[in-house]
């Protein structure tokens, strides 16, 4: 990685993937990186016209890639157009996700290898990709994006609750096999985080009640509020950092 510039959480010449980056917490995490900096390859099955503005706004650049991570077909072209089309890679954030919801009894075998292949299979194949060049170019920063699932059962999520927590423990093991390359492989766990993924949540009303008498920040978070831990992770700042998952979730695992 190159010489930091000014501060700590510079980033800049940096250049990172953000997978799932079209919307949610993948959009803020892409965007809070171009503030800091960095170039950003948007990498998802749905293309990410609408984040990329908000990149080159900052001055920064912004390739869109096209992959659909329900298999691992596309991985090694992911790291090969990023390279082609921005010159380097410096960070990779495996954030792109889907969940299912059924009670386990009535929970069917496609709903599970849906979840898993995106939530676990395509973040290690991707992380693996990654690594590999980043081992060439003597150091990098990867990021996964968690849950708090990674840490809790849950309810009537069981594939996402399994792909989660496979998520916490990939992540310590790559950090134990590739800090000795320079590379940082850390995670975030966002807590209860208003997207379309959780949106369901939001609707039920009980639920909602629940969620938030919980949160002792009193509210649901928003995409932004993770945005600030991933530049972290992904700085300077954060060079002794390793095989970590840092939960934003306003409390949630403090109550």
């Amino acid at each position: 990685m190159p010489a930091p510039l000014g501060h700590p959480f510079d980033l800049t010449g940096r250049v990172a993937i953000v997978t799932g980056a079209n919307t949610g917490i993948g959009q803020a995490i892409a965007v809070a990186l171009a503030q800091a900096g960095a170039d950003i390859a948007c990498v998802g099955r749905t293309r990410a016209e609408d984040t990329a503005p908000h990149i080159r706004a900052l001055g920064r650049r912004a390739a869109l890639i096209d992959a659909d991570l329900s298999t691992i077909d596309p991985v090694a072209g992911i790291v090969e157009e990023t390279v082609r089309a921005l010159g380097r890679l410096d960070i990779l954030v495996n954030n792109a996700g889907i969940i299912r919801r059924a009670d386990a009894v009535d929970f069917t075998e496609a709903d599970w290898d849906a979840v898993i292949d995106t939530n676990l299979k395509s973040v290690f194949f991707l992380s693996q990709a990654a690594g590999r060049h980043m081992i060439a170019a003597g150091g990098g920063r990867i990021i996964n994006i968690a849950s708090m699932l990674t840490f809790q059962g849950g309810i009537r999520v069981p594939s996402y609750t399994a792909a989660k927590s496979g998520v916490g423990g990939l992540t310590k093991l790559l950090a134990n096999e590739w800090a000795r390359h320079g590379i940082t492989v850390n995670a975030i766990a966002p807590g209860y985080i208003a997207t379309n993924n959780t949106a369901a949540l939001q609707a039920d009303a009980d639920r909602n009640r629940g969620i938030l008498d919980r949160i002792p920040a009193g509210r649901w978070g928003t995409p932004a509020d993770v945005g600030g831990a991933a530049v972290f992770l992904s700085s300077d700042a954060a060079a002794y950092v390793q095989g970590h998952v840092l939960a934003v979730d306003g409390g949630w695992l403090a109550r």
